[in-house]
């Protein structure tokens, strides 16, 4: 396993980070407790020490489970959770106010079984809660000694640089992280916010790196799956079939299979590649259903797929820029 600098910090972070967003869930594409502690064993053993949870995942169970897992192996990992959406019936029940935010932590600790956390995250803005009571109370938290290092994640651009600028002014802790959709079927962040990463020091951690299992190679254009996590997903959502199943998505597929027989990689561990040599990148989530899932993304960190090869999956993924970013790439370079 390969370690990364968190950025602007000291942390050091597996590149591949253990998603645990359906850890407890007791559907068909759910891993159950046995399963997942398993998972949360091996993935440590391999090296991996980065563990990303959220309170919301499966209401507290996912939280749960990993804190189970982690028992006797504290020190070998970096946990991170989240704060934001709905917790509960009671009208402060979610959102970054500060009572929200203090309560949530007790009871994420109280879950996982741990007296700090080494990253938690703002899980998206609140439009409700103005940024610096937000914040603050971030700073008191570290402060106290309840977590390390503090993160942002499905903020827009100017949301977050508002955020850094309000904890610069105040003296407070600044994003260490910033955790977002990324992959080669999802590149809206390069518009700005990994721009905003880049130069304000904020290491990048991409969730939904296989495009929901679309680039895992298993589907067939115009053939749309009955199973899996892509034929649940509401069309409106972000890992639906239909924001899958475009004309540009199959041809990077194509792609893929090309270098996958080429190199005698898997589809997944292509993804993963490409994620890893993107600028900013420090650690990606996968996440691995089963102990098989888990063992081939692992490899990632071995294989060796020519740059060049990753080049023309850039040009082929590459985001139709709209104004004023390709007037920018035209003239505002010069």
């Amino acid at each position: 396993m390969k370690y990364n600098q968190l950025r602007k910090s000291g942390l050091l972070v597996s590149e591949i980070a253990l998603g645990t967003m359906v850890f407890g869930e007791e559907n068909i594409r759910g891993t159950d407790q046995k399963a997942a502690i398993k998972i949360i064993h091996q993935f440590l053993d391999q090296g991996g020490n980065h563990i990303d949870t959220a309170n919301v995942y499966v209401e507290g169970r996912s939280e749960e489970i990993v804190g189970q897992a982690i028992q006797g192996k504290r020190d070998q990992v970096v946990l991170a959770t989240k704060v934001r959406f709905k917790m509960g019936s009671g009208p402060n029940d979610q959102g970054l106010s500060r009572a929200h935010i203090l309560k949530s932590v007790e009871d994420s600790l109280r879950r996982l079984k741990v007296d700090y956390l080494d990253l938690l995250y703002m899980h998206c803005w609140d439009p409700l809660t103005p940024i610096e009571e937000s914040l603050r109370a971030f700073d008191d938290l570290v402060t106290a000694g309840k977590t390390r290092y503090i993160g942002v994640s499905n903020f827009k651009a100017w949301q977050l640089m508002k955020s850094l600028t309000t904890s610069q002014i105040n003296g407070w802790i600044r994003f260490t992280a910033a955790q977002y959709q990324y992959s080669l079927v999802e590149r809206g962040i390069e518009a700005e916010i990994s721009e905003v990463c880049l130069n304000e020091e904020l290491g990048i951690i991409p969730w939904g790196p296989l495009g929901g299992g679309f680039l895992t190679g298993k589907y067939s254009q115009g053939d749309k799956p009955d199973q899996g996590r892509l034929s649940m997903m509401p069309e409106e959502t972000e890992e639906s079939w239909e924001r899958r199943s475009l004309e540009r998505n199959w041809r990077i597929l194509d792609k893929m299979a090309s270098i996958s027989e080429r190199y005698k990689v898997s589809h997944s561990q292509i993804a993963l590649a490409w994620l890893l040599k993107q600028s900013g990148v420090c650690s990606v989530i996968i996440g691995a259903r089963t102990v098989e899932q888990l063992t081939e993304n692992l490899k990632t960190t071995s294989v060796e797929i020519p740059l060049s090869e990753l080049d023309e999956l850039s040009e082929l993924s590459k985001p139709i820029q709209g104004y004023p970013y390709r007037f920018i790439e035209l003239y505002g370079s010069r």
